[in-house]
């Protein structure tokens, strides 16, 4: 695991490519084709003010990242995005990544993020890691989100 710079374009494009497959995915199993990401352009990511953390292959190769921010001031960390690419599925990628975030690079502080409410495996992954259900909310028709904490002193 490492950091990911979006400023080089070669990673730029993996993250890009990975954030769509798998967010395909999860528009699948929510019923719903409208997920922002699906529809951000390279630059779009790029602009946003995250720090990305990538499950790199031995052959250079990012399977799986998340990206996160921690607004100025504020103690609360924001999870932005998990996504792992389709073929890299059930192998503990966003657990390891998590796991890394929450320990070694993030260690105090609440955590947020959130998820389609019927994206289950994701749903069960945050339940896993100790996160608690803060709700769900509608942000638009027929898109129903999952939003969870975890408290941490």
């Amino acid at each position: 695991m490492r950091e990911l710079d979006l400023a080089e374009g070669t990673t730029a494009a993996a993250v890009h490519r990975i954030g769509r497959r798998a967010y395909a995915v999860e528009a699948d199993l929510i019923g719903f084709d409208g997920i922002p990401a699906l529809r951000e352009s390279v630059e779009e990511m790029r602009a946003r003010s995250l720090r990305w953390l990538g499950a790199v292959t031995d052959d250079g190769q990012v399977a799986a990242f998340v990206a996160w921010q921690r607004p100025a001031g504020e103690d609360t960390l924001d999870i932005d995005r998990v996504c792992v690419d389709p073929v890299w599925f059930r192998r503990g990628l966003a657990s390891g990544l998590l796991g890394h975030l929450l320990t070694d690079l993030v260690p105090g502080g609440h955590v947020l993020v959130s998820t389609g409410a019927d994206n289950l495996p994701a749903v069960a992954l945050y339940e896993r890691l100790g996160f608690s259900r803060e709700g769900t909310i509608e942000p638009a028709p027929g898109l129903r989100v999952a939003q969870f904490r975890l408290t941490r002193d």
